[in-house]
Order: C-alpha cells, then sequence, then structure tokens
C-alpha cells in the first residue's frame, strides 16, 4: 500500500497494512497498487523466483555451517528475507547499478556472483568480489546506512554522462538497506540529495524488525514508508515475504526513476528468522511466538503451494530444484575450503602505479611487525 498519515507504527506481529499479491497461505490476491506491474508473470518466471529463492536459502544455510566450522569470519544470515531479495533484483537489467547491504546474498547472486565471491568476502579475502563493473553491483557494505549515498551518487552520475548515442542514460542506481540503517544520518542525507536532484535511485528497505537487538516500533513511531514522502519521493509499503509483489514493487520504482521523475523507495516489510550475524544471540531478545508466528509467513512455501495448486510444480520438479541448490551449496563450500590468503605483504604491490621509498619503508615496518608473530610462536 501507498502510505497513508493514518496508518500507525506496528507491531513486529502485524503485517495487514502492506500491499500483497500472494497470501501466506498461498492464495493469489488482487492489489489495485501492484497488479499491473504483475500482469505479464506467467507460472514459469513463478518457478525462476522460487528457485532462486531456494537457492538463496540453501547457500545462507551453508554460509553458516561453514562460520560455525571455522572456516569464515562471520555470517550475515537472511533466513526469512528471500522473497524481497529476489523479487526486487530480478525486476532490474543488468544495466542498473547495485549498492547492497551485507545481508543482501539473494540480489548477489541473481546479478552473478559466484560461490567464491560469497565466501571470499566473508573471508576477508583481498578482491573477494572481483571487479564490481563486471556485474554492475557492488561489495557487500558493512558500514550501515553507508551505500545509499554511495547510489545516490552515482544515480547523479547517470544524469550527467550522456550514452554512446548522446541521449541521456534511463539506468536506475539502487541501495538495499535494513530498518536499523534508516535511523542512521547517511539515509536521511541520502534521500535529500536523490530528491533535490531528482536522482534516478530506487530505495529498498528490508524492514526485518529488528534492528541487532533494537525493535522497528522504538526506532519509529510511524511505517518507515512515511518517511520518504516528506523528502518528497513517493513511497510503497509491501509484505515483504511476498516475492511476486516484491518483483511489482521494484518495476513500478524503476518506472517512476526511468522516467527522470526521481527516486523511489520500497519498505518491505519481512522478518529477520536467524540471528542479525553468527555473532548475534537472538535468544537474549526476542519472544519465540513472534518467532512461530513468522515462520507460518514463510515467503517460499507460500509461491510452493501457489504453484503446486496451479499444476506448474510436483515433487520432481521440487527435488530438482533442491538437488541444484545442494551442488550449489557444495561448490560454495569446495571454494571455502580451497581459498588460500594472499600473502600480507602483497597489499604493498598496487597501491601506486610505481613504487617509491615511503613505500619500501612502510613494507620493512609492517614485515618487521609480522615478524615478531613468528618470534612469539617459537
Amino acid at each position: 500500500m501507498t502510505y497513508s498519515p493514518s496508518t500507525a507504527a506496528e507491531p513486529a506481529t502485524d503485517v495487514g497494512s502492506v500491499a500483497r499479491l500472494i497470501t501466506p497461505t498461498g492464495e493469489r490476491v488482487a492489489d489495485a497498487t501492484l497488479d499491473p506491474w504483475a500482469r505479464d508473470v506467467d507460472d514459469m518466471l513463478l518457478v525462476d523466483l522460487y528457485r532462486d529463492m531456494v537457492r538463496t536459502r540453501r547457500l545462507d544455510t551453508e554460509g553458516v555451517a561453514l562460520q560455525r566450522q571455522g572456516q569464515l569470519g562471520l555470517w550475515a544470515p537472511c533466513l526469512g528475507q528471500e522473497a524481497v531479495q529476489i523479487g526486487t533484483a530480478r525486476a532490474l537489467r543488468e544495466s542498473d547499478f547495485v549498492f547492497p547491504s551485507y545481508r543482501e546474498l539473494g540480489v548477489q547472486l541473481v546479478r552473478g556472483a559466484t560461490p567464491a565471491h560469497l565466501v571470499e568476502v566473508w573471508r576477508g579475502e583481498e578482491q573477494s568480489m572481483g571487479d564490481p563493473f563486471a556485474r554492475n553491483t557492488a561489495g557487500p557494505q558493512i558500514i550501515i546506512g553507508a551505500q545509499t549515498l554511495h547510489a545516490v551518487g552515482y544515480a547523479m552520475g547517470i544524469q550527467r554522462t550522456p550514452a554512446a548515442d548522446g541521449q541521456a542514460s534511463d539506468d536506475a542506481a539502487v541501495a538495499y538497506f535494513g530498518d536499523g540503517a534508516s535511523s542512521q544520518g547517511d539515509v536521511n542525507e541520502a534521500m535529500v540529495f536523490a530528491a533535490s536532484f531528482g536522482a534516478p535511485v530506487v530505495f529498498v528497505c528490508s524492514n526485518n524488525q529488528w534492528a541487532i537487538s533494537e525493535p522497528v516500533a522504538v526506532q519509529s513511531r510511524t511505517p518507515l514508508a512515511a518517511r520518504p514522502p516528506a523528502f518528497g519521493i513517493p513511497s510503497l509499503r509491501i509484505d515483504g515475504n511476498d516475492v511476486l509483489a516484491g518483483f511489482a514493487a521494484m518495476r513500478w520504482a524503476l518506472e517512476h526513476a526511468r522516467s527522470g521523475a526521481g527516486p523511489a523507495y520500497i519498505e518491505a516489510v519481512t522478518y529477520r528468522m536467524g540471528p542479525h550475524t553468527t555473532a548475534d544471540d537472538p535468544t537474549r531478545y526476542r519472544d519465540p511466538a513472534e518467532l512461530e508466528l513468522w515462520r507460518g509467513r514463510d515467503p517460499i512455501a507460500r509461491v510452493e503451494i501457489l504453484l503446486r495448486a496451479r499444476g506448474a510444480l510436483d515433487d520432481t520438479v521440487v527435488a530438482d530444484i533442491a538437488g541444484d541448490a545442494d551442488r550449489l551449496a557444495a561448490r560454495m563450500r569446495s571454494a571455502c575450503l580451497s581459498a588460500r590468503t594472499r600473502d600480507p605483504l602483497t597489499i604493498f604491490d598496487e597501491v601506486y602505479a610505481a613504487p617509491h621509498t615511503g613505500l619500501e619503508r612502510q613494507r620493512r615496518a609492517y614485515a618487521a611487525y609480522l615478524d615478531g608473530f613468528e618470534e612469539e610462536q617459537r
């Protein structure tokens, strides 16, 4: 739904005031705002969206396991948030540029990230996500909300860079962030610049109800989608566990941005089923009953129910999709176990085009520092 000033802030258990196309029970329902953007979506595309969500969940499970086994330094689970990531990312075109946070595993998959990319970044490896321009996708941003400024800056660059044929580009930039980031100054500053310059940028806020241990109801007394209109940015508030709603909402937002009308904003109301990261213990601050309630709103299950009812999905197809996801997870595990960290001193190799004495002094100092650890081990 589009924001109404009379809409009050919701507790984590209430998602009634959202636009949706697929209910938690797998029923396809009508929505006047979203339906025009989903009329051409057939069962084949829905199966593809389902497949991408299954792959995302399987890789997410593998990432958690690898971290628990000491193979990764950290992992930010996205269990329960697959729909908003896959739905919105699948609506993009290759030439759009994406600026994700650290939790957008599904977005990275859609944008062509390899299994090696996904694990190397959490090992802290140099050049772990490869060339961002090869996939028009930035690496995961750890600094909360910073990527929104990057996205707006890129969008303003689109406005000022004519295409080869002399015509203005209608590409868009997209920033993904969470409800916790919406409390950061960077996000609000980004919206000021985006609105002031009419930048072709889409803000996607995954409201997963918890900014680490802080519930969204404490952060905001109104829905997060109420904020952008105050900056002059239209917004939609959708069921973030509905992949079709995410797909349709992103089409709406992109058309708005591409047309020259300026930025658009999507608040996807979802839920983080796991911990904030593998360093977090959500049992210390969350009610188990809340978790069970959201388990019944699973984004993958509702699409499976709908597709089975339509005869577009059966046990054989489901098993094939699960097998494909398992094979992809095996590739990710192999990439992680076979990864080798470069020698620490190589960080100086590509700092400058030509070496100089100052850099050499730093290299020697760092080498002496590393040698000190070897002496302690002896």
